[in-house]
């Protein structure tokens, strides 16, 4: 079954018979065990695919236009606000690694560039590097505790974006003369809210009972027909759920992690909201919340080049929607795209060309995370591969 997040994404953009071509290919990856090379390939050929149904109707001497158009300054304020981002991004990892040892921001900001700079050349396996480089900059952090954070970063995250979406939703406003339309909206976005409530609840409970209840699922698992490979992978989602809540089991622990996660992800929204100044749109800061919902559920097709194709068909779909031409809202797209990822690609190329991190051990990180199911270390085991993330 494809998750909410896909049918969210395919309401945008495509006809009937693309979005279907791009399902079957997608599921078809997720599914099949390809080498990471071939993966890598594919997903690659699936962002060629997608940025050209993306451009083939546009009138690109216009979009070009729109790009020339922009304003300067709300770019490079967005960009600033992009790099503040990653910094606070590297100072909640120092928060959710305090408990376990202590941290350098220097090498936290640095890592965290790096690892990003992957996933954009690579897609979703480059998602390995921060865990695994981390380490080797700083010999106080082993790979273990640094992967079990990243889970921990999945569920802030996605519990983060979803929220941003459902207050969003509650504060939308029709477009004129389609408020019967979209009267079903609002409601949409409370449900979202009490969504993320009860599973907050199911969360504290679980981490009080967590290994009774992975104790219980091997004991009575095979009488529910979940066996072998699916089996491990139910474990071992369990296992990882179970370490990433152990982490933020103090309430200044929880607390310091969510606020940084807060600011994080309003680094993220400002910058959405400067680029639609840059264009000068007639679209609000929730506006903004709106398209970077799009954006980041864009995500969920792990294509190289930060979700290249799939970033550009929802963002511009989700300003379509709110009423923009198709040829600024490709334009607004593909700028918004350069100031997510830019800053990331130039600080990573730095923290690459003057870090520990060699072609060799890129690739052998890489393989590491295809070819690895499980991390075992002391009472401590994640899953690797990225398919099996919070946020697919």
């Amino acid at each position: 079954m494809l998750n909410q997040e896909i049918s969210l994404f395919m309401r945008v953009g495509l006809s009937f018979v693309e979005k279907c071509a791009i399902l079957i290919i997608y599921t078809k990856l997720k599914e099949k065990a390809l080498s990471k090379y071939t993966k890598l390939t594919l997903l690659s050929l699936l962002a060629i695919f997608i940025l050209w149904f993306f451009g083939r109707n546009l009138d690109w001497e216009e979009v070009l236009q729109s790009i020339k158009r922009a304003d300067l300054f709300y770019l490079v304020l967005s960009v600033a606000v992009i790099c503040l981002g990653y910094w606070l991004r590297a100072k909640r990892w120092q928060v959710l690694l305090s408990p376990i040892t202590k941290t350098s921001m220097k090498e936290l900001f640095a890592t965290t560039t790096v690892g990003f700079a992957a996933v954009f050349f690579v897609g979703r396996m480059g998602e390995i590097v921060r865990p695994m480089w981390l380490p080797m900059r700083d010999r106080r952090v082993r790979p273990s505790a640094a992967l079990v954070t990243l889970g921990v970063e999945r569920i802030l995250d996605f519990a983060s974006l979803i929220c941003f979406f459902g207050l969003n939703l509650v504060w939308f406003t029709p477009p004129a003369g389609k408020e019967e339309e979209f009267a079903y909206v609002k409601s949409i976005g409370w449900v979202i809210f009490f969504a993320i409530f009860l599973s907050i609840v199911l969360l504290l409970v679980y981490s009080k009972v967590s290994e009774h209840v992975i104790v219980a699922f091997q004991k009575f698992s095979d009488t529910i027909f979940i066996r072998g490979r699916a089996k491990q992978i139910v474990l071992s989602l369990l296992k990882q759920l179970a370490a990433s809540l152990e982490i933020l089991d103090s309430k200044k622990q929880s607390f310091l992690a969510i606020f940084w996660t807060v600011a994080l992800w309003f680094s993220i929204a400002i910058p959405t909201w400067l680029v639609l100044k840059a264009f000068s749109l007639p679209l609000s800061f929730v506006d903004a919340l709106f398209i970077m919902g799009f954006a980041a559920f864009s995500s969920v097709i792990p294509t190289p080049g930060g979700a290249a194709g799939a970033f550009h068909t929802a963002t511009a779909g989700s300003l379509v929607f709110l009423g923009i031409g198709r040829e600024e809202a490709a334009a607004v797209a593909i700028v918004m795209h350069l100031v997510y990822f830019a800053p990331a690609v130039f600080f990573g190329f730095y923290y690459f060309l003057h870090g520990d991190l060699s072609w060799a051990n890129f690739k052998q990180m890489l393989s590491l995370s295809q070819e690895t199911k499980d991390e075992k270390s002391e009472s401590d085991q994640v899953i690797l591969d990225s398919k099996f993330s919070v946020t697919d």
